[in-house]
This record gives structure tokens, sequence and C-alpha cells, in this order.
């Protein structure tokens, strides 16, 4: 008995790397079709094959402008990608905006407010009729104390 058990569990491991040596060939493909696409797009973007399957291209791009002219110039690059022999069967393309591999660092640090622009903001909250706006104003000039202490 235990020996059958191993026999599976062998044939399931065997079925696991499988499909990552098949979705890494995909991967390597799409990567091969970029290179090959790249030139023929729209520029400057950093266009990816995200997929290409039955006639299908889906493209990436960061870009939201060059998405979209690409997707509404779409007959025109689909003449000119199927030019190609990798994309003789190419119908669409599908083209999808993708985030940004490379994001603006985001400041955790903020410059305090002098403690005269605290005073003024706590002083205008007082005077404020409106009581969510008076709050707000309040909170906005303690958590700039609270920086200036944490900061210390």
């Amino acid at each position: 008995m235990s020996h059958l058990t191993r026999f599976f569990q062998n044939n399931h491991q065997d079925k696991k790397s499988g499909q990552v040596k098949s979705l890494t060939q995909h991967v390597l493909y799409w990567q091969k079709l970029t290179k090959l696409i790249q030139p023929l797009l729209p520029q400057p973007e950093n266009w990816q094959v995200a997929c290409y399957q039955y006639g299908v291209l889906t493209l990436t791009g960061e870009n939201q402008a060059m998405v979209s002219q690409l997707g509404y110039l779409q007959k025109h690059y689909i003449e000119k990608i199927s030019q190609l022999s990798e994309f003789r069967e190419l119908q669409k393309i599908h083209v999808r905006v993708r985030e940004s591999a490379t994001k603006p660092p985001i400041s955790k640090t903020s410059k305090a407010l002098p403690a005269d622009a605290q005073q003024m903001l706590e002083h205008a909250a007082q005077l404020v009729n409106d009581p969510k706006l008076s709050q707000a104003i309040q909170r906005f000039a303690s958590i700039k104390k609270h920086s200036d202490e944490n900061e210390r």
C-alpha cells in the first residue's frame, strides 16, 4: 500500500513540474515575440506581450495614452505585425495598462509646520462654524505636532 502512495505522490510532483515547464516556455515565447514587435509599436513605450493565442495578441503598456493610441489604430498595427511569420494568424489586439515597475518613491517624512502656523490652524479651527471642518483642521494641526515630537 505505501508503495502505491509514493507512486501517486511522485506522479503529482511530475505534473507540477510539467506545468511549471509549460508556463516557463510560454513566458520565454512571449518575451521573444515582445522583442520582435517592439519596434513596430508606438514609441516611446515598453510594450510587453502578455499572451498570443487563437489569433489574439494581448499587449500591455504603462502609458495610458500609448495604450489608447494602439487600441484606436489597431487595424493599422495588425497589418504591420501580421507581416511577421510568427503573427500570420493575427486577427485582434487586446491592449491593457499595466502598473509601472518603477513607482516614484513616497516620502514618509514631511516638513513640520512652524509653531506659529500650527497656532493659526488651531485658532482657525475655533472660528469655523462647520464642526466637521473644524475637527479636520484641528487634526491636521495636531498631526504635524505629533510628527515633530516623534522626530525628536
